[in-house]
């Protein structure tokens, strides 16, 4: 069985407030293949800030809440449902704009 854990992040990639991240996988289950696999949780007021990705991919699949999603410059809503997808070389960010909790499944693939 995997060994989950929770961690809190202030100010993450200097957005406001925190982020919640309940790592699904730990290192050994990744394999050398996977840098995160995790549920992430934000707090509204809260935000994701804007970060590139280099030597790697990122996924995230909405579960629920809603917000604004900056995908390399364009902003655009996201739902419950939605997948983003940021390739190697490319950045975004994630806002939560409702009332209540934003949450989604994050991957992280390394080229």
């Amino acid at each position: 069985m995997p060994e989950t854990y929770v961690e809190r992040i202030e100010n993450m990639c200097g957005g406001k407030g925190h982020v919640i991240i309940e790592h699904i996988l730990g290192e050994k289950e990744l394999n050398g293949k996977c840098g995160l696999y995790a549920k992430v949780t934000i707090e509204p007021g809260c935000t994701l800030g804007y970060h590139e990705h280099h030597h790697e991919s990122e996924t995230y699949y909405i579960l629920s809440g809603q917000g604004l999603y900056n995908d390399n410059g364009q902003k655009r809503p996201v739902k419950s449902g939605d997948v983003t997808y940021t390739p190697d070389g490319c950045g975004h960010g994630l806002d939560n704009t409702g009332d209540e909790d934003l949450t989604f499944m994050a991957l992280i693939i390394f080229d």
